[in-house]
């Protein structure tokens, strides 16, 4: 349902007739006061009802708009919620500010000043669909059915997730996932089921077999390319936009998922162009659609294993033991959060133990406790997630302040969550549960003082780990792990010419993102790097076909 709540009478009217292109879809309720509203959202919690959108008029007599939506944030913490206000109105903007910094508002509205307004209806479609995506829709491109709790499981559902794949999800001991084995002829026990849209069943399979079953090409497709890009977080996704729309022929290497790491974050609010904010997975999608118009080649799930120089060609040898061959080679294959080194935590990894914010696993988590170990950006935004469902949710970090680590506007969002608590000084020793993580052994890092915390999910979100093992020596890298660049090389550098900005001590292969050596860790720098590498590539290109100058 949608909720209008406007104490002016023609204003709610207007509104309403606004909205009433969404009725075939969705119960539009309005109310004339934010005290008539907050009744109707208790009955509706009662019920059990669904509501998608709550739109609140600033200027109320009793409760503001803002004062209301906070309120209305308890009573149903997953709905999306605007505020509304009225052209010229020029008195808001501190409080707007501060509602979208505490999370009271999630993002704000002009109101309609015509009919049809389709910019108002650009912000109402947005959130539905923004609500969708966290609730799952109607159609399941993919089922899944298998075990509960099971890594493997896990592991294929979250992939499914982070690649924005529609699916749903039945346990093989329900009613539900019995009548679907039997009805396509599986035994009980076979292992993880996936049943596609085109009738393509798959027991047990690998990440590649479901990619390439849903149409996503494996392999290349020709040998040779100008550019081949390694990873397709922001920074991959953004060299293949700005490289195939520049005419070079490129293809895109991913193991996993479109996105990298900032595909599992459920909302980036600081991305340029976004004032509703995005999530990880929308912005990866639009990215890795920009770039397939544009006609990059994706490669998933056979990632590069091995860099090596054939001349003016750099040759990247890929897992099933092929090859390709490219003029250019950018490096964006990104950082994995590290590991807690807490051997029991490794039996329970998809059975309550998750590495990344595991976006899938929230709902999972309602009316539970849950907990998040990290200090930085995803580590706040997986906390906001949780915050939706669970009962609790812990931020544990091993420092004495968040400051350095997460940004203002994610620390004044958390803090003003009633039902979030940030632990400082801990680290995680131990676990425990039957089956099923229930609790877990902290350490006061200060006093070495122990103590138990109940947990029904833990979400890891630590350091990095940059994916650079693959590469050989002649790619010089700095004590942990990360790719030097530039004026960071010149010591290795054997060319007569300066290294670019970007490059890497092997010529003609740069590296952009979270993978390169002094990199921001930001999104928007990510991309920023991806779009300034393809002009130094073409730069690279042109000189390396250039005539040698006369001696």
């Amino acid at each position: 349902m949608l909720l209008v709540v406007d104490d002016e009478e023609d204003s709610r009217q207007g509104l309403s007739r606004e909205l009433s292109r969404y009725a075939a879809d969705y119960r539009i309720v309005s109310s004339a006061s934010a005290a008539e509203a907050l009744a109707q959202l208790e009955g509706l919690r009662a019920e059990g009802a669904a509501v998608a959108l709550i739109l609140a008029d600033q200027w109320m007599p009793g409760l503001t708009g803002i004062e209301f939506l906070a309120r209305a944030r308890d009573l149903h913490p997953t709905a999306r919620r605007g505020l509304m206000i009225s052209w010229g109105d020029l008195s808001t903007p501190e409080r707007i500010v501060e509602a979208a910094a505490l999370g009271q508002a999630e993002f704000y509205l002009q109101k309609p000043a015509w009919a049809p307004d389709e910019r108002f209806h650009q912000g109402v479609t947005e959130s539905l669909a923004a609500w969708w995506r966290t609730r799952g829709g109607q159609f399941e491109a993919a089922t899944v059915i298998g075990e509960y709790p099971s890594a493997r499981v896990h592991e294929i559902r979250d992939l499914l997730t982070r690649n924005n794949v529609p699916f749903g999800f039945h346990r093989n001991d329900s009613d539900e996932g019995r009548a679907a084995l039997e009805r396509l002829g599986v035994p009980a026990h076979a292992g993880p089921v996936v049943a596609l849209y085109n009738s393509i069943v798959l027991v047990d399979p690998t990440n590649v077999e479901v990619a390439a079953a849903l149409g996503v090409e494996v392999r290349p497709t020709q040998r040779t390319y100008d550019l081949v890009i390694v990873g397709a977080g922001p920074a991959g996704l953004a060299a293949a936009v700005y490289g195939t729309s520049e005419g070079l022929s490129a293809a895109l290497l991913e193991l996993e998922a479109f996105g990298g790491q900032a595909g599992t974050s459920s909302l980036i609010r600081n991305y340029l162009g976004f004032p509703r904010g995005v999530s990880g997975v929308e912005l990866a999608s639009r990215a890795y659609e920009q770039a397939w118009m544009f006609g990059t080649h994706f490669i998933y799930g056979n990632p590069a294993t091995s860099l090596a120089e054939d001349g003016a060609e750099r040759v990247v040898g890929l897992l099933d033991g092929s090859e390709v061959r490219s003029r250019a080679v950018i490096v964006a294959t990104g950082v994995s959060y590290r590991r807690l080194q807490v051997p029991e935590l490794e039996s329970l990894v998809g059975a309550g133990v998750f590495y990344g914010a595991a976006t899938v696993e929230a709902q999972a988590m309602t009316g539970k406790p849950a907990v998040v170990v990290g200090g930085g950006n995803s580590a706040g935004q997986a906390a906001l997630h949780l915050s939706k469902y669970a009962a609790r949710v812990t931020i544990l970090v091993r420092s004495q302040s968040l400051a350095a680590s997460m940004s203002q506007y994610l620390i004044r969002e958390i803090e003003s969550v009633s039902h979030i608590e940030i632990r400082y000084g801990v680290e995680v020793i131990g676990c425990g549960g039957d089956g099923h993580l229930e609790r877990l052994e902290l350490r006061d890092r200060a006093s070495g003082e122990v103590g138990l915390l109940q947990a029904a999910g833990l979400f890891v979100l630590i350091g990095a780990e940059p994916f650079t093992a693959w590469l050989p020596e002649a790619v010089s890298r700095d004590e942990w792990g990360f790719i030097l660049t530039g004026p960071d090389i010149e010591e290795r550098w054997t060319q007569a010419r300066a290294p670019s900005l970007l490059e890497t001590s092997m010529p003609g292969v740069f590296a952009v993102g979270d993978v390169r050596h002094g990199s921001v860790k930001r999104v928007a720098s990510a991309v920023g790097e991806g779009s300034i590498a393809v002009r130094v590539v073409h730069e690279y290109l042109a000189s390396s076909t250039r005539p040698a100058p006369r001696r």
